[in-house]
């Protein structure tokens, strides 16, 4: 049972590869790349499930953020064409 779990969870990994290669958007890009990162963290955590090693679920919330920050940090590129861009100074005189 959890190795066809494993397996669908392979499967919806391709199928968000497919969508980040045809994506017709940018932002449809992302997301698909985003997708396949929380889709790792779910095969990660099943197959420390089934090998019986709960660190693994560490590695699993680690990489999940690090998914996220990734995440956050190329859609701010995406919009602002800039990592460090500062919108403060469009307050001052």
């Amino acid at each position: 049972m959890y190795v066809a779990g494993m397996a669908a969870i392979v499967v919806t990994m391709f199928l968000a590869l497919a969508r980040a290669a045809i994506g017709p958007t940018v932002f449809d890009r992302i997301l698909a790349v985003n997708m396949f990162g929380t889709k790792t963290v779910l095969l990660i955590a099943v197959a420390g499930f089934l090998t019986g090693r709960p660190e693994w679920l560490d590695l699993a919330i680690v990489y999940t953020l690090v998914n996220f920050t990734g995440t956050l940090a190329v859609l701010r590129f995406a919009r602002f064409g800039n990592l460090a861009r500062d919108d403060r100074k469009a307050d001052r005189p």
